[in-house]
């Protein structure tokens, strides 16, 4: 991080100071709202690194130095990347083109180091908290015990209260962590591709979209998304305190059926959803955008990639479903669950890339002709044109306009005063847009805020056992915890284009 951190000072002094570091800038490259949410998570995450450095501050008689310095670092090197991606997400530098390459791949091959370090220690705690009970100050010994300095663990016991807090304030930080980690990945890589890149701005032209929420919106999707998404935390509250409070199996299969029941609703909806947005874009008259983009490489690339975690745990948890007995009504529940997520994701992602390659809608050629003619007028005050025509005898009579070629000015002024209508299939796909963005949104909380019903589900533990089933969500479940957060990210793309 420290390497890093040298290097992106290098980077801001370089460009700054020589004018023709950066002669064009890619568009496509970090909008507003992907750098929005960028700051967002880095201002989790500087609170996630405050936890630390008070929880390992408890230990700091038998830490090493290096642990505790850890998160001190890390903070000052995600105020640092933060600012950097904020300036220069959108650069296309030509100067210094192998230095520059070689730090962004290094900045690039950090975050992901970060980002495995992070879902190792976040996976560890899930896994033996939902598999091992009463065992919160063993693992966490394990944890801090590559930090030690001396072999005894009496005194790196957290008693205190304020010690506690810290503790789980920190591992329930994490997801903002780890999603941090994976948006900046994705801006730097999208800043390496560019580097030494030349803009054809004929041919890379790009419309200023206005994306008005509150405009042009029928707010369907807005208001079911908003149901679904207060549902989804209903039902994680109550999940959450059945499980893990309620020693009673009666309870904890309430809590199951209970969720299996909301997300096979959920993923039902949405799948039905995006058959829907599919067919809609059949009909769309608007051309392909085929210009070279490596921003949306990278978010289709990332999608496909992302998705491949989610269909590995439906697809072991199919096998053991099918193979298990006795095939009880959670088991049922559990089966649909499966496959509806593998229909889900399949159906979303073929939505969300025929929503990207789409060219963004030009309504300036849509116009009639005598609507034409006024637009290319300078200016044009509505107000001050006459309904009435005087008589040709007047002497006060204007002679007519050569560009309106003998239309009434009365149909003029009609024309360009009449209200401009609006595509439904537009209308359709941005409704359809928020909808799973929502939803997306629930679908993210409830994995990486602790719904794990792959552990609270003994058909798969049973089947596979303790070692290997942690192992598959361990390694599957990031990537389908991340997919979430980058469909939501794609579907307010998608939503804007439409």
């Amino acid at each position: 991080m420290l390497i890093v951190i040298i290097w992106i000072i290098f980077y801001l002094v370089s460009t700054s100071r020589c004018p023709d570091a950066i002669l064009c800038r890619d568009s496509h490259a970090g909008p507003i709202w992907l750098r929005g949410g960028l700051i967002l998570f880095a201002i989790f995450s500087l609170v996630m690194d405050v936890f630390k450095i008070g929880y390992y501050s408890s230990f700091y008689s038998c830490l090493s130095a290096i642990k505790i310095m850890y998160p001190i670092v890390q903070a000052i090197f995600v105020v640092v990347q933060t600012y950097f991606l904020w300036i220069s997400a959108k650069d296309c530098v030509h100067v210094h083109l192998n230095v520059t390459r070689c730090g962004l791949m290094l900045t690039l091959t950090t975050n992901l180091a970060v980002w495995m370090s992070a879902v190792t220690d976040e996976s560890v705690h899930k896994a033996h908290s939902k598999l091992k009970k009463n065992t919160t100050e063993e693992l966490f010994r394990w944890l801090l015990k590559v930090g030690m300095r001396s072999s005894s663990t009496e005194a790196c016991n957290c008693n205190s209260q304020i010690c506690q807090i810290f503790k789980n304030g920190y591992f329930w930080l994490y997801p903002f962590n780890i999603e941090y980690s994976l948006f900046a990945s994705a801006m730097v890589y999208v800043m390496w591709k560019n580097v030494g890149r030349f803009i054809d701005h004929h041919s890379h032209h790009v419309q200023r979209l206005k994306f008005k929420l509150f405009r042009r919106t029928f707010f369907v999707g807005i208001v079911l998304g908003l149901i679904i998404l207060v549902s989804g935390l209903g039902v994680l509250i109550v999940y959450e305190v059945q499980v893990n409070s309620s020693t009673e199996p009666s309870k904890k299969s309430q809590a199951l059926t209970m969720y299996y029941i909301f997300n096979i609703v959920c993923l039902g909806l949405m799948s039905l959803v995006c058959i829907g947005g599919s067919v809609i874009y059949r009909f769309d008259k608007r051309d392909m955008d085929r210009h070279k983009n490596p921003t949306r490489t990278l978010d289709v690339a990332l999608l496909m990639g992302a998705a491949l975690g989610q269909y590995a745990i439906s697809y072991y948890s199919i096998v053991a479903i099918v193979a298990s007995t006795p095939r009880d009504a959670i088991s049922a529940l559990n089966l649909t669950y499966a496959l509806l997520m593998i229909a889900q994701h399949t159906f979303q992602n073929i939505f969300i890339i025929e929503g990207l390659h789409r060219q963004p809608p030009k309504e300036d050629h849509k116009h009639s002709s005598p609507r034409k003619e006024l637009y290319g007028l300078t200016f044009v005050n509505v107000s001050a044109v006459s309904l009435r025509v005087p008589d040709s005898g007047s002497a006060s009579a204007p002679s007519p306009a050569p560009s309106t070629e003998g239309t009434h000015p009365s149909d003029l002024v009609r024309s360009l005063m009449a209200p401009k209508k609006i595509n439904w299939r537009r209308k359709f796909l941005r409704e359809i847009s928020m909808f799973l963005l929502l939803c997306n949104i629930i679908l993210w909380i409830m994995p990486a805020f602790g719904a794990r019903p792959h552990f609270d589900n003994d058909t798969e533990l049973n089947f596979y056992g303790d070692s290997m089933w942690p192992a598959i969500v361990d390694i599957c479940l990031p990537f389908g915890i991340f997919y979430r957060m980058h469909a939501v990210a794609s579907l307010l793309e998608v939503c804007i284009m439409s």
